[in-house]
């Protein structure tokens, strides 16, 4: 590169002959003296050596000789100042090159090096060469270096020594030699050229910047150094990194050619640091809505608040995706779960409301709930610390009054709860290794549609994924599995939770989760659980089982399909009603359990693969489906596929709506529950009145409350062995468990007969 040649730069000062008023005897600023008529100075017309030439007699401490034209000094190029001297008579002086560095407005720049190393003459009538280079970066071999700010330069030399001595000079030469630096075959660009000091303490934005609108489709060079940035930085070309670089947390590095997590952690040199400053980035960065980990491994040393790291967002809805990495957790008590105690009220008026709150400025948001009357998965949503309240994510069923609550605070890998809302957002193909120290990911209280894809999070402590509010909206978890740190536990032992949901349209599919104590607790409606593969089972012998699948709420409009449910079972509940009892609305309804995989081995009798557990009385069951479903046990056979848990309260079969149980199939089930459930009854005695019991196949062991159809199979003959052809009446609700049925005959009667039994009407 040669400015004078490409852009026609002017870099040469005119000839001594020219005349000596543009060659200052001080700085070369405008109104400074010359040598024009000066008595120590003039002009030789035909040197023997130089032809035309300036001689000069040194009669000050320091005699400057400056051009008082302004030789430009551009960005990435280096300028040579050539002087061609010889020695006439008198003491021998030193000379050396030297300028005066100009900014803009003609003002100095200071602090930086504006002469270049002296030569001493040694001999008169020896022509010596004198030279000195300059320019922006500390390159080696340059000799004034000026920074970005110069915008150019009086240039000369000096004559220092004792005065009296008489000196020649031929015309001084200024040359572009940016090339000698940096050939343009190379195409890259070099931050130092421009400024760059790399010492950890300059501020290098602005060389980064100026280098970058250099480069125009160049690469730019970060040299070997320190780079300390004071400021946000955009890079529009392709940047290599050989240094790296430092700056405040709320600045900025962006990569725009490219953006990917190995060039942030080349640039930082760290690479936990490098993932927080690559997200900050990909969160304000309008063209990139993925950031490639590039395969990459970053321990993880401590939660990353995922907000702090950007701190000008404190929401955000645009699509953007973190894909292809992992993050391994590292570390010990950094981990360790804060538990705080309060007491305070609640009551069922302000269902989402602790009141009163002791202690409050110590719990933190996010925090598990556990006390008397409280569910499962009970959260912190936010806190007002004037007010003493706390909102919670879902309601408690049983805890009006005062007590003390605990509040436990869990440590995630990827904590994004300090966003007000997180929309869009999406990670795929990563893996969480939370290697039993921390848990997974803690979503934002509000937003829509996060997704996790074809993902591992592997041994969380606590939690695999926690929604402490909204942020589970429209969820998609896809083609993920999640691994368990409790293996080893026994089922009851084990307090591990894969994920949680409070909100409406999520869908878990295709996902594979192992011996958590729940795969996942769903609070929302229209949930969609498709295709996954949970287990929790250990070897104790006829063991006790937890839920795989926790559905809470009554009206769910959910559908449970093509899972398979290993050794736990799917667990219905409205365990967060502050009011559980029946009040009104569609009680337990609307939901489908269809073409599920069902296997249990070595579990007790009483084991059902289909729970429902009513937190207050009268609840019933309306518009449910459970179809196609495969039921098996080995190593021993269970009562029932399904039942209702009345540790709080029983179903009201008095209500059952609309209740399909069919096609399902049983092995080594002794019950086998359907409706409409079809009896075959052989009444071998004569009798007016007969009672079909359907021996515990109703569904749920609800009541029999009504009758499709009576079909004989046999002809119906009274004592005398007479056919008879009348009808009989059915009596609904009979027996001590009202599950039985009685058809009234006209008289008494024998024969076999097929009835189809309902639990609803």
């Amino acid at each position: 590169m040669n400015k004078a040649i490409t852009e026609g730069l002017l870099l040469m000062p005119p000839a001594f002959e020219n005349g000596l008023d543009v060659w200052s005897s001080e700085d070369g600023t405008a109104g400074s003296d010359t040598y024009d008529g000066a008595i120590n100075a003039a002009l030789v017309p035909a040197d023997q050596d130089f032809g035309g030439c300036l001689e000069l007699t040194k009669t000050a401490a320091t005699q400057k000789l400056r051009y008082m034209g302004q030789t430009p000094l551009q960005p990435g190029c280096y300028l040579q100042i050539k002087v061609r001297i010889k020695a006439i008579s008198g003491n021998l002086p030193s000379v050396r090159v030297a300028g005066w560095a100009g900014a803009a407005g003609d003002t100095h720049v200071t602090g930086v090096t504006e002469i270049a190393p002296a030569v001493t003459l040694q001999n008169y009538g020896e022509v010596v060469e004198v030279t000195g280079i300059v320019g922006a970066g500390a390159r080696g071999g340059v000799d004034m270096v000026w920074g970005g700010s110069a915008i150019y330069g009086h240039f000369g030399l000096d004559l220092t020594g004792s005065n009296g001595g008489v000196v020649r000079i031929d015309d001084i030469e200024i040359t572009d030699i940016t090339g000698v630096f940096l050939r343009d075959m190379l195409s890259i660009v070099d931050v130092r050229d421009y400024g760059a000091v790399g010492d950890g303490v300059t501020d290098d934005s602005a060389a980064f910047e100026a280098a970058d609108a250099a480069a125009a489709g160049r690469r730019v060079l970060i040299p070997a150094g320190e780079y300390q940035l004071s400021n946000s930085v955009t890079f529009n070309s392709e940047v290599e990194f050989e240094g790296t670089v430092t700056m405040p947390t709320d600045k900025m590095l962006i990569l725009q050619k490219n953006f990917d997590l190995p060039a942030y952690i080349t640039a930082f040199g760290d690479e936990e640091l490098a993932f927080k400053k690559a997200f900050q980035a990909l969160l304000n960065n309008a063209d990139h809505e993925s950031l490639d980990m590039g395969g990459r491994k970053v321990t993880v040393t401590a939660p990353i608040d995922m907000q702090a790291a950007v701190p000008n967002k404190s929401s955000y809805a645009t699509r953007r995706v973190i894909r292809n990495g992992q993050l391994e957790a590292s570390g010990s008590s950094v981990w360790n779960t804060d538990t705080v105690t309060s007491t305070a009220t609640y009551t069922t008026n302000d269902s989402r409301k602790l009141t009163n709150v002791t202690n409050i400025a110590n719990v933190p948001v996010g925090a598990l709930v556990e006390g008397v009357g409280v569910g499962r998965e009970i959260y912190v949503r936010s806190k007002d610390v004037a007010a003493q309240e706390i909102t919670l994510n879902a309601p408690l069923y049983d805890a009006a009054g005062t007590q003390t609550f605990t509040f436990r605070d869990f440590k995630y890998m990827l904590d994004f709860k300090g966003f007000s809302q997180l929309s869009k957002f999406a990670m795929s193909e990563i893996e969480l290794q939370c290697e039993n120290l921390c848990s997974g990911i803690r979503l934002a209280p509000t937003g829509i549609a996060f997704n996790l894809r074809d993902s591992f999070i592997s041994r969380p402590k606590d939690r695999g994924i926690t929604s402490i509010g909204g942020g589970c909206q429209g969820m998609l978890i896809d083609q993920c599995q999640f691994l368990s740190a409790e293996e080893a536990e026994n089922v009851p032992d084990r307090v591990s939770i894969a994920i949680n949901a409070n909100a409406n349209d999520v869908k878990l599919r295709h996902n594979r989760a192992t011996k958590f104590r729940h795969f996942a607790v769903l609070a929302g409606q229209n949930s969609i659980v498709l295709g996954n593969h949970f287990f929790q089972g250990d070897s104790v012998a006829q063991g006790v089982r937890t839920a795989g699948l926790v559905i809470v709420g009554t009206y769910t409009s959910s559908t449970v399909s093509g899972n398979y449910v290993d050794n736990c079972f799917v667990e219905w509940t409205n365990e967060q009603s502050p009011e559980p009892e029946f009040t009104g609305g569609f009680s337990f309804s609307s939901c489908s359990i269809t073409d599920n995989i069902f296997l249990s081995g070595e579990v007790a009798p009483w084991f059902s693969y289909i729970v429902i557990k009513p937190h207050g009385s009268g609840h019933f069951l309306n518009g449910v489906a459970i179809t196609g479903n495969k039921f098996r046990s080995i190593n021993g056979s269970i009562d029932r596929a399904e039942r209702v848990d009345t540790s709080f309260a029983d179903l009201d079969f008095s209500k059952a709506k609309n209740v399909t149980v069919l096609g399902n199939t049983y092995h080594s089930v002794s019950k086998q529950a359907f409706n409409p459930l079809r009896v075959r009854h052989d009444q071998v005695t004569a009798a007016q009145t007969w009672t079909i019991d359907p021996d515990g196949e109703l569904p749920f062991g609800a009541r029999a409350r009504g009758v499709d159809g009576i079909v004989a199979l046999d002809p119906i003959r009274n004592a005398g062995g007479t056919a008879v052809y009348a009808m009989p009446y059915a009596q609904l609700e009979q027996g001590t468990n009202k599950d039985q049925i009685k058809l009234g005959w006209p008289e008494a009667v024998e024969g076999k007969v097929d009835v189809v039994f309902r639990i609803d009407k």
